[in-house]
């Protein structure tokens, strides 16, 4: 490599850019994300995790967690060893300039040490990636490694890319270079994060390794279509894909977090109220069971007492839904669902962007109800069909009019 290493920003990756600017700030300055504690240790727990277990460390998410909180766990000393590095130099990551090869090596020390022969020391020998006994890739030659990396910082030091788009060039020429003998892997992704976290504070908090390690497949393929077509335009695309996914997810665990907050407070409002005057609103509190007999027993009432408008159709509703809204209404058929239940069951991740594309459209066109409709964030909310509802999807099965 001489000078600056070769990449495309694609239109994609482009829109993938402003999207994670956008909620990146949100996350910032619109929430309770930078204050979360207990979300920040549960996303380092993920990250841990997710990097290890790309590189084939067996412990669960549940085990790491426990390591790093020094309990015993039944595994190999060699994964519970790399645990305990990873929390070390991603606890320490703030404290490195993404730019100095002395904190690079800093890093791979913590990283690999008591693992390989040469933590925290650039390879001595030829490295490569292989499948099988075929060579897949090959890293640069160990006498032209130094120098491929001071290059490599010097760029990124004084290039004017936006932090976001250098760190994944960033990421992908040091799995390219591959510049230690073990934890190439590991150190990429690390450095990423470093360099989102030195622009925005939050991506230290921010897994975005726990996404590569569920399409680690399609993370192996952009790194290896990059390499083919000598540019990293592709790979480019692909992690800031996975970075807004995350961002999304976490933007939509604050929602929900939000939401149940505002629950609590009004149910804490309600126990307040309660304790001022006891006898009239003291009940002994329902099964589960009862709790279902009266969703269910209240959405007829509420079917039975609905005046229907002079002008709604009686013929089944003829508008045609997506297929996620179909899939929604099958859900519910005769049941009564949570919202995390019905995305459960139709296969989506629920957070609040996906509760206006899909559950709140079938809200506003009268096909499903709500059981807690004076409290719509309620945590007892739950969901039916009404009679529209049925009739719609009984026509759409073949068994309407």
């Amino acid at each position: 490599m001489t000078g600056k290493p070769p990449y495309t920003i694609t239109e994609k990756a482009a829109d993938y850019l402003a999207k994670v600017v956008e909620i990146s700030t949100r996350l910032s300055i619109g929430s309770g994300f930078p204050r979360n504690i207990r979300l920040h240790r549960e996303n380092r727990m993920r990250t841990i995790h997710s990097s290890l277990a790309i590189e084939g460390n067996s412990l669960s998410l549940g085990e790491v967690t426990a390591v790093i909180e020094g309990k015993m766990v039944a595994g190999k000393q060699e994964d519970v060893k790399e645990v305990r590095n990873a929390y070390e130099a991603y606890d320490r990551m703030m404290t490195f300039s993404p730019y100095a090869i002395s904190d690079f090596l800093k890093a791979h020390k913590l990283v690999t040490q008591g693992l390989v022969k040469e933590a925290g020391k650039f390879r001595s020998g030829d490295v490569g990636v292989f499948n099988g006994d075929v060579a897949v890739h090959m890293g640069a030659r160990p006498q032209f490694v130094p120098s491929l990396m001071k290059e490599l910082f010097r760029w990124a030091r004084t290039s004017e890319l936006h932090p976001v788009l250098k760190s994944a060039v960033l990421h992908y020429e040091i799995e390219t270079i591959h510049p230690f003998a073990d934890g190439n892997g590991r150190i990429g992704r690390l450095w990423q994060t470093l360099l989102l976290a030195k622009w925005n504070p939050i991506f230290a908090w921010i897994p975005m390794e726990a996404v590569l390690y569920q399409n680690r497949e399609q993370y192996y393929q952009a790194i290896e279509v990059a390499r083919k077509n000598n540019d990293s335009g592709v790979f480019i695309e692909f992690t800031l894909s996975c970075l807004l996914q995350m961002l999304m997810q976490q933007e939509g665990n604050q929602q929900t977090q939000l939401d149940e907050h505002q629950d609590e407070h009004q149910d804490k409002h309600q126990e307040e109220h309660q304790e001022e005057h006891p006898k009239k609103h003291q009940v002994e509190p329902p099964d589960e069971h009862q709790v279902a007999r009266e969703d269910k027993r209240h959405l007829e009432h509420m079917q039975k007492d609905r005046k229907p408008h002079l002008n709604e159709p009686v013929t089944p509703y003829k508008e045609v839904l997506p297929e996620t809204s179909v899939a929604v209404l099958r859900a519910l058929g005769e049941s009564i669902l949570s919202r995390k239940d019905i995305f459960d069951t139709i296969g989506l991740y629920g957070d609040s962007r996906a509760f206006n594309r899909v559950i709140r459209p079938l809200l506003n066109e009268g096909l499903i109800q709500m059981t807690v409709p004076e409290k719509p964030n309620s945590k007892l909310q739950k969901y039916g069909l009404t009679e529209k509802g049925k009739r719609y999807l009984a026509n759409v099965d073949g068994d309407g009019l």
